[in-house]
Parts: structure tokens; C-alpha cells; sequence
């Protein structure tokens, strides 16, 4: 294969990254934490871990998954917000709209991070500088959000250089990443600096005499090909180190769950039935609002004794109602052992649901999606759980909805 010389064209692609964002937006939500150490935590307890923390946290050695009594020890001032997922869904969407007014081409990666693709744009838009762009959007994000957002952002010809780049300058950073600097950076960094170099892959650069990511940018692509990365991965990353877009791919989605770490650890068959039920419609919505339906369900359960016990099943048709998974999810979990922390759900072998499908099952089953719809038509009106089940009255205080990290699709 012959080596590709590093894409020239015009960086057309913008990573754009909230900082500390959760922690910032209760910052901006109450201005007397600015400046102050804090951490967001879904639970106000010692034993918890730290989802984001703000800069001045960071600043005396708090990290993210930090448990927030090893964070005391580091900053004894240190002030523990437990989240508050509908102020950053909020954020979420007034970021999303700012991103659109620049490309039709926007992807959320995240609920904190997003990528604008600058190709194909508008006339007006395609003729601007995008760097003019990124300072405009920052203050954009000052201006109809809060004064004390920021954001870093990026810029390159792929999304793995722009991602980069958002990362160089940390907070409130701004950097183009081409083939005139990329050398230079890449100088800086070390290998777990970049995204998708976890340890394993370190360990297997590492195994070839590859330590620094320039090393790892001058690597041919045989050797990664056949002997880092033993498959094609080695040569998509040949091509995202110069700049040559690989990362432009749709995910499917592949199941749809939920997990819940009990809030005590004695509560009795019947208690940990009605969360798991929570969980069942907390699924069944997030599964419902893509159209989807699902054949496949699996249960799983933590002990106190660190044992991990699991059982699943398949049918025949599709379900997709809270109550028809709900069904399921207890008949598996009769089985479950005792002394439980953790409790588990997901659905799997998803498939769209299709009106012409479900009336071939029974009258029933249109019967009943009619009346799903009709619940999820109230919910969103009025608020998730304006109507549930009877039997998870008082779960909400517990098993409340928590931060959607990685995929977007339920926002």
C-alpha cells in the first residue's frame, strides 16, 4: 500500500467540548459556586464517584471517577452537587441549536461534546474563517446560555485531529490542527493523550518499539496492519493520524438498558422487584422513542459478595410496552440470588416497530400500543413519569434518571 501524504484540504471540521461542562452549568446556575471546587456526583455519599469536576477542583488533583472521600483528602473544601440531568439537557439543546445555524451536517457525540462538519455548507457560511467561527460561537455560548460557559474547540481535516486539537488547551482552548503543525503537536503528546490509545493498545504500540505518537505516526502501515493491530483498524489509524476522515460511521443501536445500584443493601424481593420495574419503563421509552421494538431481554444482579448473576431469554415476537418487558424482567429475576447491590436490564435483538407487522400478531397487541402511545403522548407533554405504574410509587426519589453519557439518541 502506498503511504498517503497528509490530507491538505481545508480543515472543514470542528470539534466542539463543554468544559467541566455539569460542573460549569451548576457554576452558572448559582453563581456563588464560581470559582469553588466542586464535583458532581449522583449521589451525595462518601462512597460515590466524582462524574465531573470543576476546574478548581481539577487544579488541587481531583479526577473524574475519583471516589468522593479520596477527593476530600486531596481538597477538604471541595463541594458535592448531586446532578441535575434537566439543567444539561438543557444546555445539551441550546448548544445543538447554536451548531446548527453554521452546517445542516451536526453530530452530538456526547451530551457535553459535538462536531460540525463544514462541507457542503451554505455560501455565506463556506466563506468565512472558521476560527472567526469558533469566537463567535464561544461567545454565542455566553451570550444565550450563561457568562460563565466556555468551551474548547478544535479544528482539522478528520474528527480525530479536531477532537485532538479541543484537547491541546484546556479550558476555553482554541486550535487548528494541519499538516504544517501536526508534527510539532503531536511532539507534545504521549500516547494515552490520544483518543482510542487506551493501555492495551499502548502495550501493543509498545510491543514494536513505539512509544511517542510521532513514532506512531511514522509507522508503516504493514506493521500496524499486521502486527500492532492484527486487522484493518491499524490501517484506519495509518489514515486518522494524517488527517484522512475514517471516524464519519452511524452506529446502530444495539440494545437499550439500564443499571441501578440499590440504595440500601437489605431491601426485601418485593422492593428490589418494584426498581427493577422503574428500570422496565425507563427502558421501554428510551426503546419506544426510536421506534423500536425488541426480542431479546437480560437481567443481571451484583451480591455484596462481588458475584455477578445473569439470565436472559428470547421470543418469538417483538414487545416494546413497559409491561410486556416488565413481565419478562421478573420471571428471569425469580431466579436471582440474594443479597443484592446491583440490579441490571437490557433489551436486545432490536428491531423497528411496523404497523403492518403488529397487526399480523393480535388485536391485542394494537390494542396495547395504542394505549403506549397514548401514555408516552402524556409524558412528554407533561414530564417522564407523569404516568407510570402504580407499583414504582416512590422509586422515583431512588432510581432517578442519571446523565447520559456516550449516545445522544434519548435526547
Amino acid at each position: 500500500m502506498n503511504k498517503p501524504e497528509f490530507n491538505d484540504e481545508r480543515p472543514l471540521i470542528m470539534h466542539i467540548d463543554l468544559n467541566s461542562c455539569f460542573a460549569t452549568v451548576e457554576q452558572q446556575a448559582r453563581p456563588m459556586l464560581r470559582g469553588k471546587p466542586i464535583a458532581i456526583v449522583n449521589r451525595r455519599t462518601e462512597h460515590t464517584a466524582i462524574i465531573t469536576a470543576s476546574y478548581e477542583a481539577k487544579a488541587m488533583g481531583v479526577k473524574v471517577g475519583m471516589k468522593l472521600k479520596e477527593a476530600r483528602l486531596l481538597c477538604p473544601d471541595i463541594l458535592a452537587l448531586e446532578s441535575d440531568p434537566s439543567k444539561y439537557r438543557h444546555v445539551y439543546h441550546k448548544l445543538l441549536d447554536i451548531m446548527r445555524d453554521y452546517s445542516a451536517h451536526v453530530t452530538m457525540k456526547s451530551i457535553d461534546e459535538g462536531i460540525i462538519d463544514f462541507h457542503n455548507t451554505s455560501a455565506d457560511i463556506a466563506g468565512r474563517d472558521l476560527v472567526e467561527i469558533g469566537m463567535e460561537i464561544k461567545q454565542r455560548l455566553k451570550d444565550e446560555i450563561g457568562v460563565w460557559m466556555r468551551c474548547n474547540i478544535g479544528i482539522s481535516t478528520n474528527r480525530f485531529l479536531a477532537k485532538t486539537a479541543a484537547g491541546l488547551h484546556k479550558p476555553d482552548g482554541l486550535d487548528v490542527l494541519t499538516s504544517q503543525n501536526i508534527k510539532e503537536t503531536l511532539g507534545e503528546l504521549k500516547l494515552l493523550d490520544l483518543t482510542g490509545i487506551a493501555h492495551r493498545n499502548q502495550q501493543r504500540l509498545n510491543s514494536v518499539g513505539i512509544f511517542t505518537p510521532l513514532q506512531f505516526l511514522d509507522a508503516n502501515v504493514t506493521t500496524l496492519q499486521k502486527v500492532v493491530f492484527k486487522s484493518v483498524v491499524g490501517v484506519w489509524w495509518y489514515k486518522r493520524l494524517r488527517g484522512w476522515e475514517v471516524d464519519d460511521v452511524e452506529t446502530k443501536l444495539g440494545r437499550v438498558g439500564r443499571q441501578y445500584v440499590l440504595e440500601r443493601f437489605d431491601l426485601s424481593h418485593t422492593e428490589v422487584l418494584q426498581r427493577l420495574h422503574h428500570l422496565c419503563e425507563s427502558v421501554g421509552s428510551r426503546m419506544r422513542s426510536q421506534n423500536l421494538a425488541a426480542r431479546g431481554i437480560y437481567v443481571y444482579a451484583k451480591t455484596l459478595e462481588r458475584e455477578y448473576w445473569h439470565s436472559s431469554a428470547l421470543t418469538p415476537l417483538p414487545f416494546f410496552s413497559d409491561q410486556s418487558i416488565y413481565a419478562q424482567a421478573q420471571h428471569l429475576m425469580e431466579k436471582a440470588p440474594t443479597g443484592l447491590k446491583e440490579i441490571g436490564i437490557h433489551c436486545y435483538e432490536l428491531v423497528p416497530i411496523e404497523d403492518d407487522q403488529m397487526s399480523l400478531f393480535a388485536d391485542q397487541i394494537t390494542h396495547e400500543r395504542h394505549v403506549v402511545e397514548a401514555i408516552d403522548d402524556v409524558n412528554k407533554r407533561y414530564g417522564e413519569r407523569t404516568l407510570h405504574s402504580a407499583d414504582t410509587l416512590g422509586t422515583g426519589i431512588y432510581v432517578s434518571q442519571k446523565i447520559p453519557f456516550g449516545s445522544t439518541r434519548y435526547l
